[in-house]
């Protein structure tokens, strides 16, 4: 069963709301080291805890981080953004593509890269943050790169379960981060979305489901496609009143 007690943890974006609480957590839980990766990283006041430049849509930035953390034990891909629409059809092809490198080829590069490091040792944990964008296309390129990542963190757990790395991963609505602050509706804190996913990883669960709208829609994954997308029933109801 995986331990953060002893464990050598590298987070991405950990800049962020979410990302500081992964480096704290994991310090209080017994973590002897935290890699605190970010584009920019910033000082922190604690000697356990190092600072780390990574651009994880740059496979030199990549390359340079498995070298200065030969050590890892623990890897949470966390590190992701939003595009400025959600619209598939208005999104300009470069935005399109750049939240796919961040949201997607990202963190599939960077586990790709650590993984001799996390096979090297008798037990390791990888955790990979997607979101109920991930089941839920509201989104645009945001949810169609989230549905990718969750079909990698799945083929990875597969892939990684035999040689010892439990593979985690994480889904939620939205989060109490300036990420989510033009959002409405309820927002899980982060400092309780960290703990349940490090409660996850220590009681050897591959998936947290974090809030109860997200349970909503994992249930709703069975339905007819009308029960998770009620408006299309209400658009077919309108074709058929005209007459077409």
């Amino acid at each position: 069963m995986p331990s953060l007690n002893g464990a050598v943890v590298l987070v991405t974006g950990a800049n962020g709301g979410i990302g500081t609480h992964f480096v704290h957590q994991a310090l209080a839980r017994g973590a002897t080291k935290v890699y605190a990766t970010a584009r920019t990283p910033r000082a922190w006041d604690d000697e356990r805890i190092v600072a780390l430049t990574l651009d994880i849509t740059d496979n030199a930035s990549i390359a340079a981080a498995v070298a200065a953390a030969p050590d890892v034990t623990v890897l949470v891909n966390n590190a992701g953004a939003t595009p400025p629409t959600a619209s598939l059809l208005e999104v300009t092809e470069a935005d399109l593509r750049a939240n796919m490198e961040t949201n997607f080829f990202g963190p599939v590069l960077l586990a790709r890269a650590f993984a001799p490091t996390l096979t090297g040792h008798r037990t390791s944990v990888l955790v990979d943050v997607h979101s109920v964008a991930s089941w839920y296309g509201f989104g645009g390129v945001y949810s169609a790169s989230k549905a990718a990542l969750w079909s990698a963190t799945n083929s990875l757990r597969l892939e990684l379960a035999p040689h010892g790395v439990h593979v985690t991963g994480v889904h939620m609505g939205y989060v109490d981060t300036a990420m989510a602050a033009h959002a409405d509706g309820p927002k899980i804190p982060p400092a309780e979305l960290v703990t349940k996913v490090y409660d996850a990883v220590e009681a050897d669960e591959y998936e947290v489901v974090a809030d109860e709208l997200t349970a909503r829609v994992k249930a709703a994954l069975s339905s007819p496609i009308e029960v998770l997308y009620p408006a299309l029933r209400d658009i077919g109801v309108g074709v058929a009143g005209t007459g077409e």
